[in-house]
């Protein structure tokens, strides 16, 4: 089987981080984004990626060569010179996706975070014998996204409704799908949007349905929400592989700390954290809800909730870091610092107080 990753543009809602990589090669829950899509393909028979990409191909494929022997499942890129939208790399990358055995292949957005369940997908799509199956979820405002209405007991879905005003419905486009290969032949070679032209079309042709997506989804796509796609995930691992969350007397709730990270005497850290390979902190150090990545320091006493420590930071003795502050790579807090909410850019050493949300530059 094969799949597309629909990697795209330039990752500018997360910045600082995506100065450093390509969004795709940003760290979640200690490894890239990618990765927790390509070892869920990898796990349901799909030998072969390809990743529609329009910015610093070779950045990611780099980077993706050992896990392509690790995880042996080959892995291609498919370059756009000019930006697609969602359905035009599927024509571009027509040639790596069909070989003639008639088989559906996977297509998924890069930012979505779930739990994949893409083995139940493709009993739901050999069952309905329709063109195209998608995955959606279930929202509480539907009227901030595109909502898919379907028949609630075959999934046959019936029409899309964009940001409605009235409820028709509470289940969105979960950027998940299994499609047939005669799908291709729906789609032209230029810009184009999957959501807006492409499924339209084959729900008005009776051949679209949608499968509820069971578990957490989130699109990470912004800080915020990567915040948020970190509380599901590290919930969702609580539930499922327990065994992989870090357990002991300074660990409140959820937490994941790479086996190579060293943490100080009377930390206390949690709910929701995250961290990366190589990490110290030191001692008295209070962590919550955020992500420290590889190869950074937290020094002693200080205190991080709801942000994100990029790669080979330092956050000074007594330092308070809060409310979305994003430290872009290489990034160095002085001691007794307080950050409400800063996005500094990479490369920076930061020397007095950020009192309200303001990029640093």
């Amino acid at each position: 089987m094969k799949a597309l990753i629909l990697v795209g543009g330039f990752g500018t809602r997360l910045r600082p981080l995506t100065l450093s990589f390509p969004k795709p090669l940003v760290d979640f829950a200690n490894k890239p984004m990618i990765l927790h899509q390509i070892e869920a393909l990898k796990a349901v028979g799909v030998d072969e990626v390809v990743l529609a990409i329009n910015y610093q191909p070779e950045v990611m494929l780099n980077f993706l060569k050992d896990f392509e022997a690790k995880l042996e499942i080959k892995i291609t890129c498919s370059q756009e010179t000019e930006p697609m939208g969602t359905a035009g790399p599927l024509a571009l990358a027509r040639d790596k996706l069909v070989d003639g055995s008639g088989e559906p292949f996977f297509v998924l957005n890069s930012d979505v975070i779930s739990e994949y369940p893409l083995k139940e997908m493709i009993e739901f799509h050999k069952a309905h014998g329709g063109e195209a199956s998608i995955m959606v979820t279930k929202v509480d405002e539907p009227s901030k996204y595109g909502v898919v209405v379907m028949d609630e007991t075959t999934g046959k879905v019936e029409k899309f409704v964009e940001k409605p005003k009235l409820f028709v419905g509470n289940k969105i486009n979960a950027g998940i799908y299994l499609l047939n290969p005669s799908v291709l032949d729906k789609i032209e070679l230029r810009p184009t949007s999957i959501e807006k032209e492409t499924f339209p079309k084959i729900a008005a042709a009776q051949g679209l349905y949608a499968m509820v997506l069971p578990g957490f989804w989130m699109d990470i796509g912004q800080p915020r929400d990567y915040i948020t796609g970190l509380r599901l995930y590290l919930d969702s691992l609580r539930k499922k592989s327990p065994a992989k969350l870090t357990t002991g007397a300074h660990i409140v709730g959820n937490v994941l700390v790479d086996e190579t990270a060293k943490i100080g005497e009377g930390c206390l850290i949690g709910p929701d954290v995250a961290i990366g390979p190589g990490c110290v902190v030191e001692s008295g150090v209070r962590l919550s809800r955020c992500t420290v990545m590889r190869g950074a320091r937290i020094k002693k006493h200080a205190c991080i909730s709801s942000s994100i420590i990029g790669w080979h930071s330092t956050v000074g003795q007594w330092a308070r870091i809060e409310n979305m502050t994003i430290l872009g790579e290489d990034v160095h807090v002085c001691d007794e610092i307080y950050t409400n909410g800063g996005v500094v850019l990479p490369h920076k050493e930061i020397k007095s107080n950020i009192l309200k949300p303001e990029i640093v530059m």
